[in-house]
């Protein structure tokens, strides 16, 4: 079974997978561009989430967004649990209801409240776990319809009213929640408008803060920079687009918010370290 590794890089990404883990004390928080759920099989886990106590429970599948700095302070004798990581840019394909986004992009944990929670879940995560170890196109493709109609059932059965949606409407309706610090109101406004020409001064300003302010904040709460936070947005939504459809490169990468093939083909190289065209050729689901 896995576990935390503190010495790994900070904000590196987990990609699409699905692992049991053995849980411990994390000395530091731990985040990631990717959506995270956790089902436990026994025991229990809490986390300190966006500086909140968060505990979850056996047997009820909870989700959150894990850009936002989380840390597992406490958990019981015997806890096993599945993880599953899910690129942010993929998740957000997914066009999941307003009562489950707006929460998650809040730093709000979700997690199922039936009175006597099934374990029908265990038998497809152990399934996902499977299929992921050695991907290949069929079961990869699969196993992302699973999950999305996972999610849509979890959606469905979440209150209309949660928290972060109640005083907020519109089309960025967390940008200007006072619950939210400026930092998580900048990643934010990334994860809803990267497709965008998004510039740090836009960023920036929509939070009423200079550029370099705005700048220095984010570095020192995500470990990574504005613009890098961004770029890894726009390449994970063009590995998207180069795995599920069959668009052209240069459409995919304006499609994915870059204002040129030449940054795109740079930003694409560093981040995966192959070109869009060998990614294409090893994870094409289309055709």
């Amino acid at each position: 079974m896995a576990t935390f590794d503190p010495n790994r890089q900070d904000f590196a990404p987990y990609g699409l997978t699905c692992v049991r883990w053995d849980p411990s004390q994390m000395p530091r928080p731990d985040h990631h561009n990717e959506i995270e759920l956790n089902l436990l099989q026994r025991g229990w886990v809490t986390y300190l989430l966006g500086g909140r106590k968060v505990r979850i429970e056996p047997e009820r599948l909870s989700i959150f967004w894990a850009a936002v700095p989380h840390q597992i302070i406490d958990y019981g004798e015997g806890t096993e649990y599945f993880v599953v990581t899910i690129p942010f840019a993929w998740f957000l394909q997914f066009k999941m209801p307003d009562r489950m986004l707006q929460p998650l992009l809040a730093g709000v944990m979700l997690s199922e409240t039936r009175t006597k929670p099934g374990k029908r879940d265990l038998e497809p995560l152990a399934q996902w776990e499977s299929d992921l170890r050695q991907p290949h196109d069929d079961t990869e493709r699969i196993t992302m319809l699973e999950i999305e109609a996972r999610l849509l059932r979890l959606a469905l059965n979440l209150p209309e009213d949660q928290p972060a949606t109640k005083k907020n409407r519109g089309p960025h309706p967390t940008l200007h929640d006072g619950s939210l610090n400026k930092v998580e109101q900048m990643a934010c406004l990334v994860a809803q408008r990267y497709t965008e020409p998004l510039t740090v001064e836009d960023i920036a300003q929509a939070v009423n803060l200079h550029p370099n302010y705005a700048m220095s904040l984010f570095k020192k709460a995500f470990g990574t920079t504005l613009i890098d936070f961004l770029t890894h947005h726009r390449v994970s939504h063009a590995q998207r687009l180069l795995a599920a459809t069959e668009l052209k490169i240069v459409d995919v990468a304006f499609d994915s918010g870059f204002n040129s093939i030449s940054r795109f083909n740079d930003a694409f190289r560093r981040d995966c370290k192959m070109t869009p065209k060998d990614y294409r050729r090893m994870h094409s689901t289309s055709g």
